[in-house]
Parts: structure tokens; C-alpha cells; sequence
């Protein structure tokens, strides 16, 4: 958008070579929304000259490659726009495309890891692993990564929103299981969480719309959110751990939402699960 650009040479693609190279690509998050955008899009296409363009990353970068196709064929601009699906969630496919670039990479890598601390937990046999793996939207990952190792228990975002569970109820489930492993003498085991479970469970997530409209307008102290919050927000807010509630209130990503990589998901239930058994 802004014309910046290199040219790639054999000696700048060296020290990548065989090393994937999105990182030497790095990300960007910005969206093709207004006429102004567009038309600098067209701007830069036509000074640089460009026969093509390539789109590299999920759905929000996939429909800008979509609008600029569009755009660039209506105002006749030469650019050929090309689009490479590519996200590690695996919720980018249909009938032509079976699967993205980067979703089975993702999940042999943390199969692997996972697979290592199940056997870490057989072999001392005193503890729990609660393992967050990425995934927003969709479940994907944490699915395919349980069928390839089997943890004792893998939570999925789209079942407990089918079941609407609650987070008690889910803290209760996982209890019950800690449980009954322990009542034939296995006090260990391994869980799967995605990072976007919060959003899926019923409570939390009207907890986090509601979050999100008060730092929206300016509200950024817990003394002056939780006083805003309705009657059912609150009692979830304040049921929650302290360092947890925190999280919540950290400043939104630039489309107004909440910054999953830096909410621990896991260690939220490993509190609840903490509280419930005492």
C-alpha cells in the first residue's frame, strides 16, 4: 500500500533457503475497505508496474485479494492478482481446495509436542499437562493434534457451544475426569484446549462483548468496567481469577478483538479445576 518494496536476489534468499520463508515475509494485517484504499492499491500497482500480485494468508488477506481482483478488473489496472490460501487453522477449504498451506505442518509439530509430555506425565506419573494450541475460529487444529495422540481429554469450541456449556460445567467435566483417574491410581494425564475456547463457552463469551463495547468507549480500569457490567457479566467476571479477569481487559487487536495469544485459556482452567477440587 505504501510502495515500499525489494528486490530479491540469489544472496538475499540464501540464508532462508530451506527454512520455509514466511518469516522473511513477514505479516501484515492491513484491509482494502475504502475507495482511498483502492486507489492507492491501483496507485502502486501502476508505478511498480506490476504484471502480478500475490496474496499470501487466510480469509481476511483471501478477500482482499478477492476486492482487489475486482477492483483492479474494473478500473482496467494490468496487475494479475493471485491468492495462495495459507493458515494453520485449516477452516480455509471447499470443493476445490482441500486443504491450506501450513495446517499440516502445524499440527505434526505440536503432535510431536503434545506426544512428548503424555510421555513425560506416564513416566512421573504426579501431574497434568493443559496444553492451549491455536485456533480462533475453528477447533481444527486441537482436533487433528488429538487423533494423532490421544490426550485424555480435548476440549472442542464448536461441541461446547453445541451443548452450551458453561465454564462451570466444563470445569466440572474436567474435575470429574482428574477424578476418576485418580480413583485407579493414575494421577496424571494430558488436555487439549484451542486458544479460542473463551469465545465458544456461553457466559464468557457475553462477558466479552460486553468487555469489549466499554474499552470501546474509553473504559479501561477495572473500577469503572465492572460497575458497567449487567447482573450475569459481573458474577462471571468475578468468579473468575484474578490474573484472568486482567487478561480480559487488555487492550483489543485493531478490529476491536480480543488478543487470544495472550490470553492463557489454560491456566484459566487449571485454576477453576484447582478451586472446584479443594
Amino acid at each position: 500500500m505504501s510502495g515500499t518494496y525489494i528486490e530479491l536476489s540469489e544472496s538475499s534468499l540464501a540464508r532462508f533457503r530451506n527454512q520455509g520463508g514466511f518469516h522473511m515475509l513477514g505479516s501484515d494485517r492491513t484491509k482494502l475497505e475504502t475507495e482511498a484504499d483502492f486507489e492507492r492499491a491501483r496507485k502502486v500497482a501502476k508505478e511498480l508496474d506490476l504484471d502480478g500480485l500475490v496474496f499470501i494468508g487466510g480469509f481476511d488477506t483471501n478477500t482482499n485479494a478477492m476486492y482487489a481482483a475486482e477492483n483492479f478488473k474494473v478500473h482496467n489496472v494490468k496487475t494479475n492478482v493471485v491468492s495462495v490460501p495459507s493458515t494453520i487453522d485449516g477452516d480455509l477449504r471447499n470443493e476445490q481446495l482441500q486443504t491450506s498451506i501450513g495446517f499440516d505442518t502445524v499440527t505434526k509439530v505440536y503432535a510431536e509436542l503434545i506426544a512428548n509430555l503424555g510421555y513425560d506425565a506416564y513416566s512421573a506419573k504426579k501431574s497434568y499437562h493443559f496444553c492451549r494450541l491455536m485456533g480462533r475460529h475453528a477447533s481444527h487444529v486441537a482436533l487433528e493434534v488429538a487423533l494423532q495422540t490421544r490426550p485424555n481429554m480435548c476440549l472442542l469450541g464448536e461441541e461446547v457451544r453445541r451443548r452450551m456449556l458453561t465454564l462451570a460445567e466444563i470445569t466440572s467435566e474436567i474435575a470429574d475426569l482428574i477424578c476418576e483417574r485418580a480413583a485407579v491410581d493414575k494421577n496424571y494425564g494430558v488436555l487439549v484446549v484451542p486458544e479460542g475456547l473463551i469465545e465458544f463457552i456461553p457466559d464468557v463469551n457475553d462477558l466479552l462483548k460486553e468487555l469489549n463495547e466499554l474499552l470501546a468507549k474509553g473504559h479501561n480500569d477495572r473500577s469503572t468496567i465492572v460497575p458497567e457490567l449487567s447482573e450475569s457479566a459481573r458474577a462471571t467476571f468475578s468468579a473468575l481469577p484474578d490474573s484472568f479477569g486482567t487478561q480480559l481487559l487488555f487492550e483489543r487487536d485493531p478490529h476491536g478483538n480480543v488478543q487470544l495469544s495472550r490470553i492463557e485459556v489454560e491456566r484459566l482452567l487449571m485454576e477453576t479445576v484447582k478451586k472446584e477440587q479443594l
